[in-house]
């Protein structure tokens, strides 16, 4: 940060501090996305035209006194798409190669062989037509499998799906995948999405990976689907409530792979982040549009730019 240090006055501050922090300040930089201090600072906030997470979700911070103001709110689209695409393309051939029963049988020391499967005969619905969807979506084309996405309007020839499917009538199309990944943002529109009809609609032995936010998943029909069917497998990086409870039937669940929030978490994604925004804060210094503008009705990004704040 001390490469902007020449251009503006910086405050550091934990969230304790907030309030006074932000009683003239022009710019915040929200480092700790988790956090909902922002909204109890608020009544200080009176200069501030810009604030920027370091997030590609944003769910925490849009309470309404912000969605209705002026403020402009850009987020770290672009810091995470690859890792998370990975994340879900390894996800993804740990279930069809059997790579978590083959761990079980070595923790017993079995010796069993068995067949697997190749993922250039699998389908994948992407749940989420954002920058994380769409490189996911590539990854797993270039891998050779069969992808259609969901978002908030149906449309043929997208160049990364092909086919793009509304994400109201998933209980009409989630039948057609093997896995389904939810890689969308947490909005009113997305909370429940993935309900207990849409779980049952799954495909017998489909696999669901989320590593969109825990609340777009109903965790309680997920248990249900997981043991009764028709749902085999769920890797899950993001849950209700986090860290996910000791007593969570997840943990112990067949067929269940259970991450700490960590799919965008990469070495050096830190330094990412905070090159991100000494860049986009020099654009917003320079008097330019910063980049990644979020679109607080919707709660993502719907431009790459926009507006001066």
């Amino acid at each position: 940060m001390e490469l902007l240090e020449a251009d503006a006055e910086l405050v550091y501050t934990d969230a304790a501090g907030l309030p006074d922090a932000l009683r003239g300040a022009e710019a915040l930089l929200l480092w700790d996305y988790f956090s909902e201090a922002v909204r109890d600072a608020w009544p200080s906030a009176g200069s501030l035209r810009w604030i920027h997470v370091a997030a590609a979700g944003v769910d925490k911070l849009l309470f309404p006194e912000l969605v209705g103001s002026d403020v402009v709110v850009t987020n770290a689209r672009g810091i995470f798409d690859r890792a998370m695409a990975e994340f879900v393309l390894g996800s993804i051939l740990a279930v069809a190669k059997d790579i978590h029963v083959s761990h079980d049988l070595q923790t017993a020391r079995k010796w069993h062989r068995r067949e697997t499967r190749l993922i250039s005969a699998e389908t994948a619905l992407v749940v989420g037509t954002g920058a994380i969807g769409r490189e996911t979506a590539r990854l797993l084309r270039a891998a050779g499998m069969q992808v259609r996405g969901a978002g908030r309007t149906a449309r043929s020839g997208d160049p990364d799906f092909g086919e793009i499917v509304a994400s109201a009538d998933l209980v009409a199309h989630v039948g057609w995948a093997d896995h389904v990944v939810v890689a969308a943002p947490l909005t009113e529109q997305t909370r429940g999405l993935i309900s207990k009809d849409v779980l049952a609609a799954m495909k017998p032995g489909s696999h669901l990976v989320n590593v969109g936010r825990g609340p777009i998943v109903d965790e309680s029909a997920l248990v249900s689907a997981l043991r009764d069917g028709p749902v085999e497998a769920a890797s899950l990086d993001v849950f209700e409530v986090e860290p996910l409870p000791a007593e969570s039937p997840l943990w112990t669940m067949p067929g269940v792979a259970v991450s700490a929030h960590m799919s965008g978490d990469y070495e050096g994604w830190r330094e990412a982040l905070a090159r991100q925004f000494i860049d986009n804060a020099r654009r917003w210094l320079n008097g330019e549009p910063p980049l990644n503008i979020v679109d607080k009705r919707h709660g993502f990004v719907v431009a790459e730019e926009g507006t001066r704040p």
